[in-house]
């Protein structure tokens, strides 16, 4: 691969917290970031408040949910910027509630997002990687997909199956120089976290062994190490970083 080049990393669901985090680590890092979005006007707003920080991020909307769309977001990046060499799988989405009471609608929503979305993204920039030996695809599950949690059969469903698709793919391509791993986050302060009636939030806070939330930072430092050139050894593994909440 062309060493000369800034290496290009690609963060879905790029406008939460968590996805702002990693891509502004990777960005300081040296990487060049894009960042995806579904939500428009989100986005713009977003992206004012990072150019504020003093971060000009190129962003491409795809709803990574759908094949074609991603596929056209793809191409377009590798026509515009330059080949991907880091994938970070990042887009979830929640529809809670107890397995007997779920819809097919809130089942399928969170399958397609947070599972179909790392098949449609990793199968449009795998063959290019293979083809430059090199790469990194970085999937980002959840605590709950490791052991499970009550209202949330489609969402653990999703985030185990990642896991499973990255143990797979790591042993098809690590050959060609691609390394596929997964990181499973426990309860971190993200907006949406932070948003929890404080009563509940207590409540969680109390079963983490450290006694806190954990950071976005601490994730996105996570990705930054698995992004790095000087993890080629590392592939099939499932980073837990969780605060000792799920230990096994």
């Amino acid at each position: 691969m062309d060493t000369n080049r800034k290496y290009v990393a690609l963060v879905t669901g790029a406008t939460g917290g968590l996805g702002t985090a990693i891509c502004k680590r990777l960005a300081d890092d040296g990487f060049h970031v894009i960042a995806n979005y579904n939500n428009k006007e989100k986005a713009e707003k977003w992206r004012e408040k990072m150019k504020g920080e003093g971060y000009d991020f190129d962003m491409h909307q795809a709803d990574v949910g759908d094949f074609e769309a991603v596929g056209k977001m793809i191409s377009d990046i590798e026509q515009s910027i330059g080949p991907i060499d880091v994938l970070v799988n990042n887009a979830g989405i929640t529809r809670d509630g107890q397995f007997r009471k779920m819809s097919k609608e809130n089942w399928d929503a969170v399958i397609r997002t947070n599972l179909d979305s790392v098949f449609n993204c990793t199968r449009h920039v795998i063959n290019q990687m293979m083809d430059r030996n090199y790469g990194r695809i970085i999937n980002i599950s959840s605590v709950n997909g490791q052991r499970g949690q009550f209202g949330q059969a489609n969402y653990s469903a999703a985030k185990a199956g990642m896991h499973g698709f990255t143990k797979t793919l790591a042993m098809e391509v690590a050959r060609k120089g691609i390394t596929v791993n997964t990181i499973s986050p426990g309860y971190i302060a993200t907006d949406m976290v932070m948003a929890v009636a404080e009563e509940v939030r207590n409540k969680i806070v109390s079963e983490i062994p450290v006694g806190r939330l954990g950071g976005t930072e601490e994730i996105a430092h996570l990705v930054s190490f698995l992004a790095s050139k000087e993890t080629s050894f590392i592939t099939g593994a499932n980073y837990a970083i969780n605060g000792g909440q799920h230990v096994y």
